[in-house]
């Protein structure tokens, strides 16, 4: 018997668009097979059951977005100039026609209730990015302002990731960030 041929990082982009908008537990597996175009069978010996291939979403996700937000604080002339850049992008993010807001948040206050393993996989990519904040806030800062900054920033962020869904937003929002973050070097 041959296994059946597929691009496992093509199931699994499929499979966070899927997950993504409509969450863990809404997200039927036959929703899974018709979005991957894969057999149920092949779906469960590739990846075990749908909370793996959620799992697998996830990763990828946070892996991506962790990678984009190295790239510009590493291409930003300053680590304010680059926090500017990553909070202004998802200010943009909640202007778009389809807005999603952030993959790992939407799992979290999905799942937050259940405390389950998704739950505590999503919240530890959530410390990845916060750890990865005060990193590059150390550069300019001493330890207890780097946390102190990182974790105001990921309040900001993800305020901003829930007050996106409300249509217009977009003023709103960098207004409250301005007030919020008045030590970055807002233009």
């Amino acid at each position: 018997m041959t296994r059946a041929q597929f691009d496992r990082k093509e199931v699994i982009e499929k499979s966070i668009d899927l997950f993504w908008q409509n969450g863990f537990s809404a997200t039927s597996m036959k929703q899974v097979v018709q979005k991957t175009g894969l057999k149920p069978g092949s779906i469960y010996l590739a990846f075990g059951n749908k909370e793996a291939l959620f799992r697998e979403a996830l990763e990828s996700y946070a892996r991506k977005r962790m990678a984009q937000m190295h790239r510009v604080l590493d291409e930003a002339p300053s680590v304010g100039e680059g926090i500017v850049r990553i909070l202004e992008g998802i200010v943009e993010e909640s202007t778009k026609e389809n807005y999603c807001s952030c993959f790992l948040i939407k799992t979290r206050l999905e799942l937050a209730a259940e405390g389950n393993d998704l739950y505590e996989f999503a919240s530890s990519k959530l410390g990845e990015v916060e750890e990865l904040l005060e990193s590059y806030l150390k550069k300019e800062c001493n330890k207890q302002v780097s946390q102190r900054r990182a974790a105001s920033l990921m309040l900001h962020m993800f305020g901003t990731r829930v007050y996106g869904y409300q249509k217009g937003s977009e003023r709103r929002i960098r207004e409250g960030l301005r007030e919020g973050l008045p030590w970055l070097p807002w233009e």
